[in-house]
């Protein structure tokens, strides 16, 4: 099913980005409904500790988050995801108007950078599609890409192809926490990646059937730690599904970023369970050559399921019991308790 198919069948009711919004008189709540545009909202933000209701429709528009509004939520009216939906479709290579092109993070239908931000309820989505753009080469097309520091999702549905969720932070040297909980994701190449220390907590990551005549299809993650930071992705009480054939996607690949050759990525995958779209012989793949997967930190622990079986003991490392202990959500977070 294309994705356009499938957001208008979760909220009918396209609504137009540009109008003036119908705020509410509550001081420091704004609401947002169908005719009324998300991002006026964020503009009429003065300050931090607001909080912007979305009521049930789909918002076709971009949303950027500045890092000036601090400790920010932003709600769906509704404790369903599925009917508020914010979506765009650019991709890195769709060209502006002055005919430069946006590039991954500039893709992306929803940015923040700012600290303390939650997001509870919503559909973010990137429904660009590689079929509509033979023409285009930069396909990634980021539904969300997150920077800020104490950043939270709740309940959230992420939707898109490649590189669905960016986890950035604000400096090469900073150590940004992100946290989700209960969230749904799903792509098909590198959809989870970044820098950030990014706990996920029984979430659902789905792995998307691609139209393509070779495997893998894709990968789940690609972490881009930084060798400094001890803590990278996260992922645990988790499910990883997939619409695609058995063995068709890898868990992970290493990205090391050209403009930081010294990154080091991480990825722990624990207390979850992985399904049979998984590869479980070799689970792991490289980016490039240069930076093999096994000179990164990549571990499980406890997982279960098709994808989860440990038939070649080299591919799958382990953690102890007693590494385990340094890699749960409270010694990610440190401080912050979300």
């Amino acid at each position: 099913m294309h994705r356009r198919t499938l957001l208008a069948g979760i909220a009918g009711g396209l609504v137009a980005a540009g109008t003036t919004p119908a705020f509410a008189s509550a001081r420091r709540v704004r609401h947002v409904r169908p005719g009324d545009s998300v991002q006026a909202a964020v503009d009429a933000v003065d300050g931090s500790g607001w909080t912007i209701v979305v009521h049930p429709g789909t918002y076709r528009e971009v949303v950027n988050i500045p890092a000036d509004t601090g400790e920010l939520t932003m709600c769906g009216a509704t404790r369903d995801p599925r009917d508020t939906v914010i979506v765009f479709d650019h991709a890195n290579g769709t060209k502006k108007p002055d005919g430069t092109t946006y590039g991954t993070a500039g893709s992306a239908t929803f940015t923040s950078a700012a600290p303390g931000l939650t997001v509870r309820d919503l559909t973010l989505a990137n429904d660009w599609l590689r079929a509509d753009h033979p023409d285009i080469t930069g396909t990634q097309a980021v539904a969300a890409y997150t920077y800020g520091d104490r950043t939270h999702f709740e309940n959230v549905r992420l939707l898109a192809h490649q590189d669905t969720l960016f986890v950035d932070t604000t400096a090469l040297d900073a150590f940004d926490r992100q946290y989700f909980r209960r969230c749904h994701i799903e792509g098909d190449v590198d959809f989870v990646f970044g820098r950030a220390t990014a706990v996920f907590e029984e979430c659902h990551f789905h792995t998307l059937q691609r139209d393509v005549d070779f495997t893998p299809k894709g990968m789940v993650f690609a972490p881009s730690t930084a060798r400094a930071n001890p803590h990278g992705i996260l992922a645990v009480r988790s499910l990883i599904t997939s619409g695609a054939e058995d063995g068709a996607y890898k868990l992970a690949r290493p990205w090391v970023p050209s403009y930081e050759t010294t990154a080091w990525p991480s990825l722990v995958v624990r207390d979850s369970w992985i399904g049979p779209g998984i590869d479980p012989v070799a689970p792991y793949t490289n980016m490039r050559d240069a930076y093999p997967w096994q000179s990164m930190r990549f571990s499980e622990y406890r997982n279960i399921g098709p994808g989860a079986e440990i038939t070649v003991p080299e591919n799958r490392p382990q953690l102890t019991d007693t590494e385990a202990r340094s890699h749960t959500p409270t010694a990610y977070l440190g401080d912050w308790r979300p």
